[in-house]
């Protein structure tokens, strides 16, 4: 499991960037924990869209858990739901340990 800092930022880009570019060739399903998630800009959701599609290309899966309302309401205005696929607020309450 993955887990996101709490700034997904620019100044965080190169972090997140390393840590992602780790888990791209891994055969099994990527599961990312976003809970932790108060703040991403545009550079933090480049890099989270940029490591989703890459994943897809491959034919392999990133699963979400927990619920990051910034990291949902930054994905909305930019309109990457429907790539990102991320956890609504209940789906994250059902799979939560």
């Amino acid at each position: 499991m993955f887990a996101l800092a709490a700034e997904c930022t620019v100044a965080d880009a190169g972090t997140l960037k390393s840590g992602l570019a780790k888990l791209l060739d891994e055969a099994q399903s990527v599961t990312v924990d976003i809970s932790a998630v108060q703040r991403i800009d545009t550079a933090g959701l480049q890099l989270l869209t940029a490591f989703v599609l890459d994943r897809m290309v491959q034919d392999r899966d990133v699963e979400w858990v927990g619920h990051a309302p910034a990291l949902t309401a930054a994905a909305t205005l930019l309109g990457l739901n429907s790539i990102l696929k991320l956890p609504t607020a209940e789906e994250a309450a059902e799979t939560a340990p």
